[in-house]
C-alpha cells in the first residue's frame, strides 16, 4: 500500500513539478497516521531501532575501520553492538524509565524503582558476524514483555530498511503490511533456516545427524546467521520454518511474536511453548510445525530418555562406517580433474 502511494506522488511530481515538500506532504500524513494507530511502546521501539540503525547503517560504509572483539570464539562485539545498544536504552528509558532491561552487551538491568513487570529484551545488532564480514545479514531486534508474556516486537532490518513490528493480538506487519505465514502443509515443499553450532562446547556431531534428518525431507535449508531475521522472514513467508539450538532470549524474543501474530507456531524442538529462556527454537506453520517436531523433537535437550539413546546409538553406527574417502573402489588422485 505505502509503496503505490509513493508511486502516485512521483508520477504526479513529473506531471506537476512542485516543491518537495509539498509533493511528500500526503505520505507524510499517511505514516503519521499509521503511527498514530500503533501501540505507544511500540511506538517508541520503532523510534528506538531506527535510531540504532542509523549507527549500524554510518558504521557500513566503513566497516574495515569498527573496532571488534571476541567474547569467546567465533563469538564477536563491536562498538557498534556497544552504541547501538546504549541508544536503544537510552530511548527505552526515557520514555518509561520504570522499565527494566534484558540486552545482549550490557546484561540485565532493573528499573529506576526496581519494576520488573515490564522488560525490554534487546539485541542490539543480531548478526555481528555477518556485519563485520560486510555481509548484509543483520539486524536490530526489540521486545517488550510484560510479566514475562511478550507484547511488543521490532525487528529492523537496516541494511534494507525492512521494519518488521507486532503487538499482542494486533497482528504482524513488514513496513505497514500485514503479513502472515507461509501456507505450505507438506515438509518436503519446505524452505527452511536454521544456526549453526559456532561456540567451544557446542556440539556439532549431533547438529550434523539433525540436519542430516532434516534435509532430505524438505526443498532447502539455509543459514543466513542472524536469527531475530529468520524468524521475521518465517513470519512473512518467505520461508517455511526455522530452527536452532543454542540461542539467547534476545536472539528470539520479537521474532517469536512475529511468527505468532503472523499466525505461526514458536516452541522448543519437542513442541512446548515455554522456549523464551531453553536456548532452543522452532518456528513454522501449524502444520509444517508439528511435521518438524516429528523429526527434530528427538534432538531436544527436553526429549525422552529412548528418544535421546536412539540419537546416540544412530551416531554411533554413523562413526563406525567407513569414510568414502577411504573407498577402495574410489578413483585414483591422479584421475581426479582439474
Amino acid at each position: 500500500m505505502t509503496g503505490s502511494i509513493v508511486a502516485a506522488l512521483i508520477r504526479g511530481a513529473l506531471a506537476h513539478p512542485l516543491p518537495v515538500t509539498a509533493i511528500l506532504r500526503p505520505y507524510l500524513l499517511f505514516t503519521q497516521v499509521m503511527s498514530s494507530q500503533l501501540h505507544p511502546m511500540l511506538n517508541v521501539a520503532i523510534k528506538a531501532a531506527r535510531t540504532a540503525g542509523s549507527i549500524i547503517n554510518r558504521a557500513a560504509l566503513d566497516v574495515e575501520s569498527v573496532r571488534v572483539s571476541a567474547k569467546q570464539t567465533n563469538d564477536f562485539v563491536t562498538e557498534v553492538d556497544q552504541a547501538a545498544e546504549a541508544a536503544i536504552i537510552e530511548t527505552l528509558l526515557g520514555a518509561y524509565p520504570d522499565h527494566g532491561i534484558l540486552a545482549e552487551e550490557s546484561g540485565e538491568k532493573a528499573g529506576i524503582h526496581g519494576g520488573a513487570d515490564h522488560v525490554w529484551i534487546i539485541d542490539p545488532l543480531d548478526g555481528t558476524t555477518n556485519f563485520i564480514h560486510g555481509f548484509p545479514v543483520y539486524c536490530v531486534s526489540i521486545a517488550l514483555a510484560v510479566k514475562g508474556k511478550l507484547e511488543q516486537a521490532v525487528v529492523y532490518d537496516p541494511s534494507r530498511n525492512d521494519l518488521f513490528c507486532a503487538t499482542k493480538g494486533r497482528g504482524a506487519y513488514l513496513n505497514e503490511r500485514r503479513i502472515r505465514v507461509a501456507k505450505r502443509t507438506h515438509l518436503r515443499d519446505t524452505l527452511l533456516s536454521t544456526g549453526f553450532p559456532f561456540r567451544p562446547g557446542d556440539e556439532m556431531k549431533p547438529f550434523l545427524a539433525m540436519l542430516g534428518d532434516v534435509m532430505p525431507r524438505c526443498a532447502g535449508v539455509r543459514r543466513p546467521g542472524a536469527a531475530a531475521l529468520d524468524l521475521a522472514y518465517v513470519a512473512a513467508g518467505f520461508s517455511d520454518g526455522f530452527f536452532e539450538k543454542g540461542l539467547s532470549p534476545w536472539d528470539m524474543a520479537a521474532g517469536a511474536l512475529l511468527v505468532t501474530e503472523a499466525g505461526g507456531l514458536v516452541g522448543n524442538f519437542t513442541g512446548e511453548a515455554d522456549f523464551l529462556h531453553q536456548g532452543e527454537c522452532l518456528a513454522a506453520n501449524p502444520k509444517i510445525y508439528s511435521q518438524l517436531v516429528g523429526v527434530i523433537g528427538k534432538y531436544s535437550k527436553f526429549a525422552s530418555a529412548g528418544d535421546k539413546a536412539a540419537v546416540r546409538q544412530t551416531a554411533q553406527a554413523a562413526a563406525a562406517q567407513p569414510d568414502a574417502a577411504t573407498d577402495t573402489d574410489a578413483a585414483p588422485a591422479s584421475d581426479a580433474p582439474f
